[in-house]
C-alpha cells in the first residue's frame, strides 16, 4: 500500500524506508555503520552496570516483570518495551556514545534497542545484512528529522533534541525489520512523532537525562508495532500545518521539511556521526581539546589566573552554568567548566574524572572558579557550531589563545574506523571482557556475512561486571 501523499515529504520518507535494501547502500557507508554499531554496543556494556543504570533496572522491572527480550550486559530478560527503554538508557549511561554533529542526537541509543526488542518478537531469523540495513534506516531518519528543525536550535530552546528526533529513528528501524509497507511506515512515523519529548533541564542533576533516548527508543518501538497491527497514526505528519511535527516543534523557527528528504539515498547523513573521545557531553569536547593543548605546551593549573572559553549559542546554553556543590556526575559530564578543569589537571576526561571523590576535590574547584564560558556569535553557523576559542591569562602576565575548529571525533577531526575499534577494545578491557569482546567485534565487523544475529545478541546479553571505579 502507498502512503497518503507519495510525493510529499512524509510519503517519500516512508517509501524510502520501506524500500531500502542492503545493496542500495554504498560499501563505505555500510563499513562506517558497522563501526558506529561497534561503538554503541561497547557503550551499552560499559553503561549497563552503572549505579544509576542498576536503579533504573530495579524500578522498571518492578513494573514490567519478566519477558523474553534481553537486557544487554545483565543476563536477564523483560518485556520488549522495557528492554528497549533500559538498553537505550545503558548506551547513554556514561556520555561515551555517538552524537550527530549537525542534528544533535545519539543514534545508537535509539536504533540498537529498537532492533534488539523487535528481533526478539519476530518469528523468523534475522540476518546480519537485515540488521545492518534496519539500523542504517534509523541512522539516516533521526538526523534528517533533526535537520528540518535546524538541529542545535532545539538545544538552545531547551529541548533535549535527540529525544525529540529519536522516536522517528527508532520507528524507522523497527518498521524496516517488521517489513511494513510504505502506508504502514507512514503510520509509524506519525505515531512516533506524537510521542516526541525531552526537557534539557534534566542535564543538571537528574538521572533521567540518561533515560531520554531510551524513552524515545521505546516510543518508536511502540509506534512501529501499533502500525503493524493496523493502528493508524498522523498522516503527512511532517507537512501538517496545525499540530504537525515540524509546525509544532518548529513554531516560529522556520522549519525546513524539505531537508528530511534532500539527497535521500544518495547523501548519507550517518557519516556525520561523531564518535566520542571523552566521557562527557559533545559540546565539552572542543574545550577539552583546548585544555589538553594548553597542557601539552607546558601550561599547568598553577600557571593560570583565568580561563575564558568562547563557544556557540547551543554549546553555551547546553554546557555552561556556574556549578555549585554538590555537583552530580551527570552535571559534571555536561559542564564545560568542569571538563576543562579536569582536562588541564589530569590530562584526560574519562571515568576516573567523574568519581565522587574527583568531582569534590579541592584542586578541581580551584580551577573551576577561574573558568568563564561565553557565547561567541561568530560560532553560530552550522559549520562552526563546535568551534571553540580559549584564552588563558597567566600569572606571569602573558596570555595564551588556543582555537580549534572542532573536537577530536567530530566533523573536522573524525575518529577513523581503526581508532573506533581501539576505543571499543579499551572500554571492553576496562570492564574485564576482553576475550568476549573479541568475539563480538568479529561478528559486528563481519555483520554482512552473519546468517543469524541471535548469536551476537546472546553474547551481548551475558552479564558484565561494573566499572572498577566508584561513582
Amino acid at each position: 500500500m502507498n502512503p497518503t501523499d507519495p510525493d510529499g515529504v512524509t510519503g517519500r520518507l516512508a517509501t524510502w524506508i520501506a524500500g531500502l535494501r542492503h545493496d542500495d547502500i554504498p560499501d563505505a557507508v555500510r563499513e562506517r555503520a558497522r563501526h558506529l554499531l561497534l561503538d554503541g554496543l561497547v557503550c551499552a556494556l560499559v553503561g549497563a552496570r552503572l549505579p544509576w543504570s542498576e536503579r533504573a533496572v530495579d524500578a522498571v522491572l518492578a513494573l514490567e516483570g519478566k519477558g523474553d527480550v534481553p537486557l544487554l550486559g545483565w543476563d536477564r530478560t523483560t518485556s520488549a518495551p522495557a528492554a528497549c527503554l533500559l538498553n537505550g538508557t545503558f548506551i547513554q549511561g556514561f556520555e561515551l556514545d555517538d552524537y550527530h554533529v549537525r542534528a544533535p542526537l545519539h543514534s545508537n541509543s535509539l536504533v540498537v534497542p529498537s532492533a534488539v526488542s523487535t528481533i526478539a518478537t519476530l518469528d523468523r531469523t534475522v540476518s546480519g545484512r537485515d540488521l545492518l540495513t534496519a539500523l542504517i534506516a534509523g541512522y539516516e531518519v533521526g538526523p534528517r528529522v533533526g535537520l528540518a528543525l535546524h538541529g542545535a536550535e532545539m538545544l538552545s530552546r531547551g529541548w533535549h533534541s535527540g529525544a525529540v528526533f529519536g522516536t522517528h529513528a527508532s520507528a524507522a528501524t523497527s518498521a524496516w525489520l517488521r517489513r511494513l509497507d510504505a502506508a504502514r511506515v507512514e503510520d509509524a512515523l506519525g505515531l512516533a512523532a506524537t510521542q516526541s519529548a525531552g526537557l534539557m533541564a534534566a542535564q543538571y542533576e537528574a538521572m533521567s537525562k540518561r533515560m531520554h533516548h531510551g524513552f524515545a527508543a521505546r516510543n518508536g518501538l511502540y509506534a512501529a508495532a501499533l502500525a503493524e497491527a493496523g493502528y493508524t497514526g498522523i498522516k503527512r505528519v511532517y507537512e501538517r500545518e496545525y499540530g504537525g511535527f515540524l509546525a509544532t516543534f518548529g513554531e516560529g523557527h522556520d522549519p525546513r521539511a524539505d531537508l528530511i528528504t534532500a539527497g535521500l539515498g544518495e547523501e548519507w547523513v550517518l557519516t556525520d556521526t561523531g564518535v566520542k573521545a571523552y566521557a562527557a557531553m559533545a559540546a565539552t569536547h572542543a574545550p577539552i581539546d583546548c585544555a589538553l593543548e594548553a597542557r601539552s605546551r607546558g601550561i599547568t593549573a598553577e600557571d593560570v589566573v583565568s580561563i575564558s572559553v568562547e563557544v556557540s549559542h547551543a554549546a553555551y546554553h547546553h554546557g555552561w552554568w556556574r556549578p555549585e556543590r554538590p555537583l552530580e556526575t551527570i552535571g559534571a559530564q555536561m559542564n564545560i567548566g568542569y571538563a576543562v578543569s579536569v582536562a588541564l589537571l589530569d590530562g584526560e576526561v574519562l571515568a576516573g574524572q567523574f568519581t565522587r571523590d574527583r568531582i569534590a576535590a579541592a584542586d578541581v574547584w580551584s580551577v573551576l572558579d577561574r573558568v568563564e564560558v561565553h557565547h561567541c556569535p561568530d560560532f553560530d553557523t552550522p559549520q562552526d557550531r563546535f568551534r571553540t576559542r580559549m584564552r588563558l591569562a597567566l600569572r606571569d602576565g602573558g596570555t595564551v589563545e588556543i582555537e580549534v575548529d572542532g573536537p577530536l571525533g567530530g566533523p573536522t577531526r573524525p575518529l577513523p574506523n581503526p581508532a573506533v575499534v581501539d576505543k571499543a577494545r579499551r572500554l571492553a578491557e576496562s570492564i574485564g571482557i576482553t576475550g568476549r569482546w573479541a568475539r563480538i567485534e568479529r561478528m559486528v565487523l563481519d555483520l554482512d556475512s552473519l546468517p543469524d544475529v541471535s548469536v551476537l545478541v546472546r553474547e551481548l546479553a551475558a552479564a558484565v561486571p561494573a566499572l572498577s571505579v566508584t561513582l
